[in-house]
């Protein structure tokens, strides 16, 4: 009896001992809630992914999820943010393909390194947008158009050197026509810049399908062609680069949950089970199908890998097009 006795007191003061000196880190994640950074405006497809996945990491985590728009400087504003933000776990960020163009444009030195990889959760191709009066009915007369007269064309969509900046100039220098043959005018996202187009500042807007799909729906914008291998699933009846110019050109927007570099691994392995749970859900899918937004998967270290190799492929078409300094 004296023996159990002593042995139930030793494996009380070890649990004890054990709970006085826990870490933090070791406490339950999350405790409070947690802040997701957007580094874009309201309206756009980065930010409607990243209050979709909000909601639905709140179901997953038990805690509200805040989704916070820092816009400026091209992205850079709210991708520095995010890896400043403190190690713990409470503010997360939905990086954008912009994190591996940026420097090369060398508005930063920030590159995909500087963030904990979580989930890519999204990938969509460009498409071009035109007016729904514009005289072009495909996307060959508005190239001959563009031959024809050099510099009378403008597009908007993204900063200087974005995304959509780069899926024009890249297609005009795969045709060899020069980049600059369209002017770019430098917008906070696709929103702002489908707008400029149906007021008249613009002509041609370069952004993905499921950002220009409402004005398409209402008949203001009418798209030419998408980048991507194969017709967006929603919109099948807009024809492919390859089908209706003859070559492929495969570029678009992805977007990704990630945290500061340095993430404690318990709170990156809560996190990536979290987001790989929504990923899988029919929630997610539905709302990802309804709007027409790709849906593409990597996490952890294979979202780290996939990140670097679209860093450099931007650097190499940002390098020929003449936008990397």
């Amino acid at each position: 009896m004296r023996r159990q006795f002593l042995s139930a007191v030793a494996a009380v003061a070890v649990t004890l001992f054990a709970g006085t000196f826990a870490t933090p880190s070791q406490a339950a994640y999350p405790e409070r809630p947690i802040t997701l950074i957007v580094p874009w405006g309201a309206g756009g497809g980065t930010d409607a992914t990243a209050r979709i996945i909000g909601t639905l990491l709140e179901k997953e985590l038990g805690q509200p999820v805040n989704v916070v728009n820092r816009t400026g400087g091209n992205g850079v504003v709210g991708h520095a943010a995010i890896a400043a933000a403190p190690r713990d776990g409470y503010t997360l960020g939905m990086a954008t393909v912009e994190i591996g163009m940026l420097h090369w444009q060398g508005l930063t030195e920030l590159t995909s390194k500087d963030y904990t990889p979580l989930a890519l959760m999204n990938y969509d191709p460009a498409a071009l947008q035109v007016r729904a009066d514009a005289p072009y009915k495909n996307a060959k007369e508005l190239v001959e158009a563009i031959k024809a007269q050099p510099g009378k064309f403008k597009a908007s969509g993204t900063g200087q050197g974005g995304i959509w900046h780069l899926a024009i100039a890249g297609m005009l220098n795969e045709l060899k026509i020069a980049p600059n043959a369209v002017a770019w005018v430098p917008s906070q996202g696709a929103a702002p810049g489908l707008q400029d187009l149906m007021a008249g500042g613009v002509e041609i807007v370069p952004c993905s399908l499921p950002e220009a799909r409402s004005v398409i729906d209402a008949g203001r914008v009418k798209s030419l062609v998408t980048f991507g291998k194969e017709p967006n699933p929603a919109m099948p009846n807009i024809p492919t680069l390859k089908s209706e110019l003859g070559f492929e050109y495969d570029v678009g927007a992805w977007r990704g949950i990630v945290g500061p570099k340095g993430l404690p691994k318990e709170v990156g392995d809560r996190l990536v089970q979290a987001l790989d749970k929504i990923y899988k859900s029919e929630d997610y899918k539905g709302f990802m199908n309804q709007r027409g937004f790709g849906m593409q998967y990597a996490a952890g270290d294979q979202f780290g890998t996939f990140m670097a190799d679209s860093d450099a492929k931007l650097g190499t078409v940002m390098k020929a097009v003449g936008i990397a300094k």
